[in-house]
């Protein structure tokens, strides 16, 4: 397996990212799809509305979005077979999972990562 990155997508390209996968299910303000220099855009992984509106990226709810997060990408066959995808790309070459999230603690690019390393 190979390494896996985390990095907001505002933040520059590096030749070490690998393949860039935007992770977000909505398109990141400010950012044009050259400045993000995108391999992928995979919206199924990312949380459903309805989680990310409860989770409003506040810390102190961060236990429970963890959780109900990990219960989406267990069961929603979409999320299956997206966590698919991004472990058969990890066979190959490293991955860099991008969001938008300012709080680079509390987000699901995180809770995926771990995820994805831990779970899989």
């Amino acid at each position: 397996m190979q390494i896996i990155k985390m990095k907001r997508i505002y933040e520059d390209a590096e030749p070490s990212d690998g393949k860039r996968i935007l992770v977000d299910r909505l398109w990141p303000r400010g950012i044009s799809k050259e400045r993000a220099n995108l391999d992928l855009w995979l919206k199924d992984i990312a949380p459903s509305s309805e989680l990310r509106k409860s989770f409003q990226h506040k810390p102190e709810k961060f236990k429970m979005f963890k959780e109900a997060y990990r219960k989406e990408l267990r069961e929603h066959p979409e999320k299956i077979a997206a966590v698919e995808e991004l472990l058969l790309f990890l066979k190959h070459e490293n991955i860099t999972l991008l969001y938008g999230a300012k709080d680079e603690i509390h987000n699901h690019a995180v809770v995926l990562k771990h995820y994805l390393t831990k779970d899989c």
